[in-house]
């Protein structure tokens, strides 16, 4: 029992009630557990060339990039042929909902990809699920001290830089008001290109000065109702930086009272609205993440963890500025 319970990273009541078949123990423990009993009785393990059961752990609602990044993971998937995905969409706002689904995944999961706020009771959860012995990777927004495996996505305080660094080079010598609307704070991600965003400004551009930041918790809605007031009470407002979703009310915000070609507008993701709104020129770039690469960087690590494979390094995802004369074509 001391054995099976160092390797399976569980206490010894755990073994216990597993071995003896008693209640309290979530069914991918139970299974986790039995899988490094049976290694040690020299049972035969499964084959490392059977399928790989991989759950997905992503924010809800309209998001465009979400919506591409799914679309991505379940093709990839498909490709590879030796990958049973299966994505569950979340509250992206709400982390009791989000641990809640982490300590309820199929009891067959073997690996799990998550974007989720860094928050206590998300670290708790993903702690829970690692302990078990299911490796967890986490996706464009990272989560700090659990232990993941990997992390795969964006450098994006370099990409909040990369905002800041535009609107100033838009705006030549000018000084004014700029305003910032987020996501969800909570999200490191978020929280990391706040602070490129910033950090840029007053290096470099210290006449351009942040006079507001609104969370709009990944509400389109929300984010034209304070685009609205923001413009009713800054007629001066020279810039909006958009960190993520949102978009959609930013853009509608700012066609409405006719400052789509006044006001410089920096967002995130090439997505079909995107690629509309910078047509359109009320956007005036978009920094863009390969939700396609993601995708399988993620899925290929995760396999990798499951077989016990050699670990590959974290590397970030190259980022790049669209603007209306470079948009790629749709692949």
């Amino acid at each position: 029992m001391d054995e099976i319970a160092r390797l399976a990273g569980v206490s010894k009541a755990t073994v216990d009630r597993v071995m003896n078949n008693r209640a309290g123990v979530q069914d991918h423990t139970r299974k986790h557990v039995l899988a490094i009993a049976a290694n040690l009785a020299g049972e035969p393990a499964p084959s490392a060339s059977g399928t790989v059961c991989l759950d997905f752990v992503l924010p809800g609602g309209s998001n465009a990039f979400m919506a591409d990044l799914v679309s991505q993971i379940e093709r990839r998937a498909e490709l590879r042929g030796d990958v049973d995905v299966v994505i569950h969409r979340v509250a992206g706002v709400d982390p009791e909902q989000t641990a809640a689904t982490l300590g309820g995944l199929r009891a067959n999961c073997q690996g799990v990809g998550l974007i989720g706020l860094d928050s206590p009771s998300v670290r708790e959860a993903v702690r829970r699920l690692i302990a078990s012995g299911v490796p967890v990777l986490t996706l464009v927004s990272d989560i700090s001290h659990v232990g993941r495996m990997n992390y795969v996505g964006i450098d994006n305080r370099a990409a909040g830089r990369l905002a800041g660094y535009l609107i100033g080079r838009f705006l030549p010598g000018a000084a004014g008001k700029v305003a910032l609307l987020a996501g969800a704070l909570a999200y490191r991600g978020h929280e990391e290109r706040e602070m490129g965003f910033r950090h840029v400004l007053s290096e470099s551009f210290p006449r351009l000065d942040v006079v507001a930041v609104r969370e709009v918790h990944e509400d389109p809605d929300r984010a034209h109702d304070e685009v609205r007031a923001l413009l009713e009470e800054h007629d001066d407002l020279l810039a909006i930086y958009c960190i993520g979703a949102g978009q959609d009310g930013v853009a509608r915000a700012l066609t409405e009272t006719g400052r789509d070609k006044s006001v410089i507008f920096i967002g995130h993701d090439l997505t079909d609205q995107t690629r509309h709104y910078l047509l359109s020129g009320v956007m005036d770039a978009a920094i863009d993440q390969n939700a396609q690469v993601e995708a399988r960087e993620a899925i290929d690590r995760l396999v990798r963890a499951v077989r016990d494979e050699p670990n590959i390094p974290t590397t970030t995802i190259r980022i790049q500025s669209v603007f209306r004369e470079n948009i790629p074509s749709e692949v």
